[in-house]
């Protein structure tokens, strides 16, 4: 429905993950989050950074990327008006996330946003290609070309991704017109 992930890193090893991750890279996420909320019409997205280690690396306890990268990062933003916090728990940011007390939620892998998302509305999910030119949107469960034809397909997120597309069109349309 209203609730957008990104993530810093994508289709790699998890093992690769940590060295991937970086100051610019979780800056470019929540940037990218805040422009395609905005673009869809919210006015001024809430942004949550995940952590990469458990209990948000517990001051060190558990590695120091939220230290040296997500924690300085996520000021960085701040200080360039984003309305984003964290690093929060991986395995607690998206109670908040269902709660509504944020918009969206920038990840460091691939599944630690996917698992999530897919629980919380498989069949309402939208993946957005942000950062083009243009809205590009599609269901997050992909074509389903296995069930096409048989009558078992659910076609609530091709409805969302339909609906959220016209919203980011009109205000993708309504910015060009006012320049």
């Amino acid at each position: 429905d209203e609730l957008m992930t990104t993530r810093v890193t994508s289709h790699i090893g998890l093992k690769d993950v940590a060295a991937n991750i970086s100051e610019d890279g979780v800056l470019r996420a929540v940037g990218l989050a805040e422009d395609t909320l905005r673009r869809a019409g919210n006015v001024r997205p809430r942004i949550a950074v995940a952590a990469l280690n458990p209990h948000a690396g517990d001051n060190g306890k558990f590695g120091r990327e939220e230290i040296e990268i997500l924690e300085p990062a996520v000021k960085l933003a701040q200080e360039r008006q984003m309305d984003d916090t964290g690093p929060w728990p991986s395995d607690t940011v998206f109670l908040k996330a269902k709660r509504g007390e944020v918009d969206a939620v920038v990840t460091m892998y691939h599944d630690q946003g996917q698992i999530a998302i897919k629980l919380m509305g498989f069949e309402r999910g939208v993946t957005v290609a942000g950062g083009l030119p243009i809205p590009v949107a599609t269901p997050a469960h992909g074509t389903a070309f296995d069930i096409a034809g048989k009558n078992k397909a659910n076609v609530g997120a091709t409805r969302q991704a339909f609906d959220l597309l016209v919203r980011m069109a009109k205000n993708h349309r309504a910015k060009r017109e006012v320049i």
